[in-house]
């Protein structure tokens, strides 16, 4: 029986992902990838080695963009429905986010102030459960 576990566990496959999956994990725009990261297939041991030291084009992407939306929406400090209610629907350069933040529209302004409820209400949620955690009798 321990023969055959050595045997199972010394044939795993690589862990692989797609493009758009490492994309996303790399915080960067798929479609503004190189074309040799667009066609293949990533490794975990490749995603980790991007991660750890990013090539030129990485951090690149990463400094100017353009941005992919959860992106943007961190930058902005807005969330990515509040991007969609104010009409921005693309992928935005660091650029556009900086026009935009200079710009102050209504609409960002307005989602900045939800978003700002919507972390204080997280906030006073975490701090009353704790408290309740707390208290005596509770399991």
């Amino acid at each position: 029986m321990l023969d055959t576990l050595d045997i199972m566990t010394s044939h795993q496959t690589t862990q692989t992902m797609k493009p758009a999956t490492a994309a996303k994990k790399l915080g960067v725009y798929l479609e503004a990838t190189p074309a040799e990261f667009q066609e293949g297939v990533v490794s975990r041991a490749e995603l980790n080695a991007l991660q750890s030291d990013p090539p030129e084009w990485l951090r690149e992407l990463r400094r100017n963009g353009p941005h992919p939306r959860p992106v943007v929406a961190s930058k902005l400090g807005v969330s990515i429905a509040g991007l969609a209610r104010g009409g921005v629907t693309e992928p935005l350069t660091t650029e556009q986010i900086d026009e935009l933040k200079q710009e102050s529209p209504q609409w960002l302004r307005k989602e900045r102030a939800t978003q700002a409820e919507v972390r204080a209400e997280a906030a006073r949620i975490k701090e009353r459960d704790a408290a309740r955690a707390e208290e005596p009798g509770r399991d």
